[in-house]
């Protein structure tokens, strides 16, 4: 019998391919199991959304009986809530590392759009998960993406503060712009890659971006932002 899906729906984007459930696979270490059940949680997910999804389908999608999938997962909805945790953690650990490997802030903006459009572009779209879901509207959902969000706005601020002399509310509202325009054109360009490269779109919006940002006027020139 199928475990109810609950009351919590989300509606996302089909894949362009179906995936085959695994076979029965053996037993394995905790850890290599947990990460075993979160990529076929994420391949249900991203392909029939939460609220169509059945730990049914992941148990059979990673080849494991239920009870299994229950020791690692009290519910489908622990599930989700991982899989969010570990990808908004990448994000941030792509612009934060963007920031980190240079000191040439132009170079900076470049690995932050670069970082995005990557992420949009990784394999299993687990985007769709933090950037499409209906679950928004779930507390717990809702504070993971804020709380992700909010580390790579200030990890940008700062480097706009510091090019800029911008104060901090100022910094942050232009690395917000910034990051929404890295993410909105990512998604825009994922299906039309095959004509306009990766490399080429990145380069196109870094350079509007920098544009924007470096023609703002420097505090210790005498200038003030805003005024």
């Amino acid at each position: 019998m199928r475990e109810p899906a609950g009351n919590i729906g989300v509606a996302m984007q089909t894949p362009g391919h179906a995936t085959e459930p695994a076979r029965r696979t053996s037993r394995l270490p905790r850890g290599a199991r947990r990460l075993q059940l979160l990529r076929a949680a994420q391949d249900v997910f991203v392909a029939q959304g939460f609220h169509a999804a059945a730990m049914d389908d992941i148990a059979d999608r990673a080849g494991v009986s239920k009870p299994v999938l229950y020791q690692h997962f009290p519910g489908k909805r622990d599930l989700y809530l991982a899989l969010l945790e570990e990808h908004v953690s990448e994000l941030a650990d792509r612009v934060g590392e963007a920031m980190s490997t240079t000191d040439d802030n132009r170079a900076r903006v470049n690995g932050t759009v670069g970082a995005y459009y990557d992420f949009i572009d990784a394999e299993g779209e687990a985007f769709r998960l933090v950037f499409e879901s209906d679950l928004r509207n779930d507390a717990d959902v809702r504070a993971i993406v804020d709380r992700g969000t909010e580390v790579c706005v200030e990890a940008i601020a700062e480097v706009i503060a510091a090019d800029t002399g911008a104060d901090p509310e100022r910094a942050l509202l232009l690395a917000s712009g910034l990051t929404g325009l890295a993410e909105t054109s990512a998604r825009w360009w994922l299906p039309r890659k095959g004509t306009v490269s990766r490399d080429e779109a990145v380069a196109l919006l870094s350079a509007l971006a920098w544009r924007g940002i470096s023609g703002f006027p420097r505090v210790d020139d005498g200038e003030h932002l805003g005024h």
